[in-house]
């Protein structure tokens, strides 16, 4: 099958730091080409991929040093590229949210987009009541609450490469772990606070976004201060991950936000580590409750959860990650996908020429 990948333009693909969307369009590009596919990828030019690289711009926008930049417009340009060359492929797959859609509303069977944030927004029912054409796959059912009347066909799961995070048999586990954003919906807080009555160290390490820089300041800065029992490692890549969440005793996933998906869930269970994570969003489709991690729904439940999930079977948690979130298992459901539409294409355009 030729299948085109369209990714977002704002990270590297993959990130070379903190970024979801782009390195879940990198792994989900090469397990593609790995199954035996033709891909093209519509990407930055720093972009590391076995798939056909069609560069739109020269580096992804968070890199770019310049001071005044278009996001829109360096969108708008690759859109204009792959619309170009759309027949070239069996599936347009966009991952650029909606931006897409009044450029290619004639031939929406052509594409699938997955929608990879949260759809709790004002403005989009409207939205997407007037683009229903185009098939959207989902990365939880849980996502899909805001709009159930959307064109969904489908929902997939995260995947990321198997040999990715290697699994940790013997960590330290001397320490919990926290990794993502400093932000309120992320609830470092609450990490902080289950990890101190816990009686353990907790390791933070996060990306600050400009908008969160109050934030982190006025709430989560005062609860450093002085702390031996917290340490902030900062913004981390994928180098570093296999030692900041292998060699933890669990991870903590305090979200208050309807979460979509949560890659980082399954990059700790990849190592083998744990999860304690609170019932939000795609949560309860991640977690194996019992296996992989624990589900909470406040403080008190958190820190009993955390003192029993250091006694779970690692290697089992391992196996759990194995045969639901490898990038491999991601590609073969896409697939499945891609395959649909094309033969719905077939059997309308048969239905045309009878």
């Amino acid at each position: 099958m030729k299948i085109a990948q369209i990714a977002p333009l704002y990270e590297a693909v993959p990130p070379k730091l903190y970024g979801g969307t782009e390195r879940v369009v990198a792994w989900l590009t090469d397990a593609l080409v790995d199954a035996g596919h033709e891909v093209t990828l519509f990407a930055s030019a720093e972009a590391q991929t076995r798939a056909d690289l069609v560069s739109v711009r020269d580096q992804a926008i968070r890199l770019d040093p310049a001071d005044l930049k278009s996001d829109l417009a360096a969108h708008m340009s690759m859109l204009h590229d792959v619309r170009q060359r759309m027949d070239e492929f069996d599936v347009l797959h966009f991952h650029v949210d909606m931006i897409q859609f009044p450029f290619f509303a004639d031939c929406a069977s052509h594409t699938l987009t997955t929608l990879h944030g949260r759809l709790d927004l004002k403005d989009l029912p409207g939205a997407y009541r007037r683009w229903h054409q185009f098939p959207l796959a989902s990365i939880s059912n849980d996502q899909r609450r805001p709009l159930r009347n959307a064109n969904w066909i489908g929902t997939v799961h995260h995947g990321l490469p198997a040999t990715l995070l290697p699994f940790n048999a013997n960590p330290r586990g001397d320490y919990l772990a926290f990794l993502g954003r400093i932000s309120p919906e992320k609830r470092v807080d609450r990490a902080i606070a289950i990890a101190r009555r816990v009686g353990m160290p907790l390791k933070i390490a996060a990306k600050i976004d400009g908008q969160d820089k109050a934030y982190y300041e006025r709430e989560i800065a005062p609860l450093l201060e002085g702390a031996s029992d917290v340490s902030f490692v900062g913004e981390i890549g994928d180098a570093q991950k296999p030692e900041f969440l292998g060699n933890a005793a669990a991870l903590l996933f305090p979200i208050d936000w309807p979460e979509p998906f949560g890659i980082v869930m399954i990059e700790a269970m990849a190592c083998g580590t744990p999860v304690v994570a609170w019932r939000c969003g795609s949560v309860p489709e991640v977690i194996d409750e019992g296996q992989t991690g624990r589900i909470v729904d406040n403080e008190d439940d958190a820190v009993a959860a955390t003192r029993e999930v250091m006694r779970y079977d690692r290697a089992a948690v391992r196996a759990v990650f194995e045969r639901r979130f490898t990038s491999e298992v991601m590609a073969e459901r896409y697939v499945r996908l891609y395959s649909q539409l094309v033969r719905g294409r077939s059997q309308d355009l048969g239905l045309r020429m009878a």
